[in-house]
């Protein structure tokens, strides 16, 4: 009798000690879970601010420290994201995830919010990060890799796929063409379209001494630097993000780089400006410091939202350079650059240019006509048709 009532007590304190075991295990996930969430919260809107991207911090093991903690909780906010929200979610936005894109996303999201009250809802809006060919393979200049798409065709896919609602693009990165089932109606207020000049050395690409070498992973600013500067050095493979190149920067890789302004002030980064170079000495690239989004040409409901958001002056100026880009055929593989803006008259003034990769060739044409889209059109077209002809036969595969 008492053996049976001792096998029983221990049964009964076996059966109270594992209750409280799980008990302590659930309060253990849950907070958890929950301080995951926080800091993921938390730490998504740092990495946009200026403070979160500067560079010396991360020197410091402390600093290091906070950064993987942020990857974590990054990890964490995604992976909870993806299992809890992605099918309650009414707008989902698809973006590289570089900090430059991520601050488009987020300035895509704040515009939606603020124009439609059901999208300001929790959850209402979750952001997909897709990694992009261009993403993945960064050991190569752009103009080896080759195609067209390199940034976007992924997003592209998984739109067409309908694992996202809208994308959200640099337009210099969008090719002239777009995939079948997709359209493009909508661009945000366009950014400063200039180049920046940054150094730590000197004040400007004249102020450079012969022989330094200046980063830069496009062939547009690299034509035209060795134009004007025939006695500076390209290094034509220095990707990467912004934060990316101004590290290498500041460890002597290069004495400069060009970094596009619209960039930098998304990025609130401005204050590693040095100089900010004037349109006539760098003609920017197609479509540069505007962003583009995209939508399922059958979805109706995004394409109403995105009409909300459309900036018409930017788009006809877009399409006019797009125009221009699309009748010389260029890709990454090609120095070629157009800007249409708005003139004093309110017409509007198209200049493009096509250059030889070495710059030693480098031809220039303008166009001026109302600010109307089928005049636009007509601009960019006529002003690619006489570069194409003045450049003549072998010019762009040279």
């Amino acid at each position: 009798m008492w053996d049976q009532l001792l096998l029983s007590t221990n049964n009964f304190f076996f059966y109270l000690l594992s209750y409280h075991i799980i008990a302590f295990m659930h309060c253990i996930t849950s907070l958890s879970l929950s301080l995951s969430l926080s800091l993921s919260l938390c730490d998504m809107e740092t990495l946009l601010s200026s403070s979160a991207l500067a560079l010396p911090c991360l020197k410091t093991s402390k600093c290091r420290r906070t950064a993987m903690l942020r990857v974590r909780a990054s990890v964490a906010i995604d992976q909870h994201t993806h299992q809890t929200t992605s099918n309650l979610a009414l707008l989902r936005i698809g973006t590289r995830g570089s900090p430059l894109a991520l601050a488009q996303a987020y300035e895509t999201r704040d515009k939606l919010m603020s124009s439609h009250p059901e999208l300001a809802e929790e959850g209402a809006i979750q952001i997909v990060v897709i990694k992009t060919t261009g993403d993945k393979i960064l050991s190569q200049p752009l103009a080896d890799i080759g195609g067209k798409g390199l940034f976007t065709k992924e997003i592209d896919e998984a739109l067409i796929n309908g694992d996202i609602d809208i994308a959200v693009h640099s337009m210099k990165d969008v090719p002239t063409y777009l995939p079948d089932k997709t359209i493009l109606p909508c661009n945000l207020p366009r950014e400063d379209v200039r180049d920046a000049f940054i150094s730590l050395s000197a004040s400007s690409l004249a102020d450079l001494p012969a022989g330094s070498v200046v980063g830069t992973a496009s062939l547009r600013r690299k034509s035209q630097i060795l134009h004007r500067y025939p006695s500076l050095s390209v290094q034509d493979n220095f990707r990467g993000n912004v934060q990316t190149r101004l590290r290498r920067l500041s460890e002597g890789v290069v004495q400069a780089t060009l970094l596009a302004v619209a960039g930098l002030k998304r990025l609130n980064m401005t204050e590693n400006v040095t100089s900010t170079l004037s349109i006539d000495d760098m003609l920017p690239a197609v479509a540069q410091g505007a962003i583009g989004i995209a939508c399922r040409s059958d979805d109706d409901k995004m394409a109403e939202y995105l009409a909300s958001l459309n900036h018409e002056e930017t788009r006809l100026a877009v399409s006019c350079e797009r125009a221009f880009l699309e009748t010389l055929d260029g890709s990454c593989r090609t120095p070629i650059a157009g800007y249409a803006c708005r003139n004093e008259d309110g017409n509007c003034l198209f200049r493009g240019l096509v250059a030889s990769p070495d710059g030693t060739r480098v031809l220039e044409t303008s166009r001026i006509g109302a600010y109307a889209v089928e005049d636009m059109m007509k601009m960019g077209k006529d002003a690619g048709e006489e570069l194409l002809s003045r450049a003549g036969p072998g010019f762009f595969s040279s």
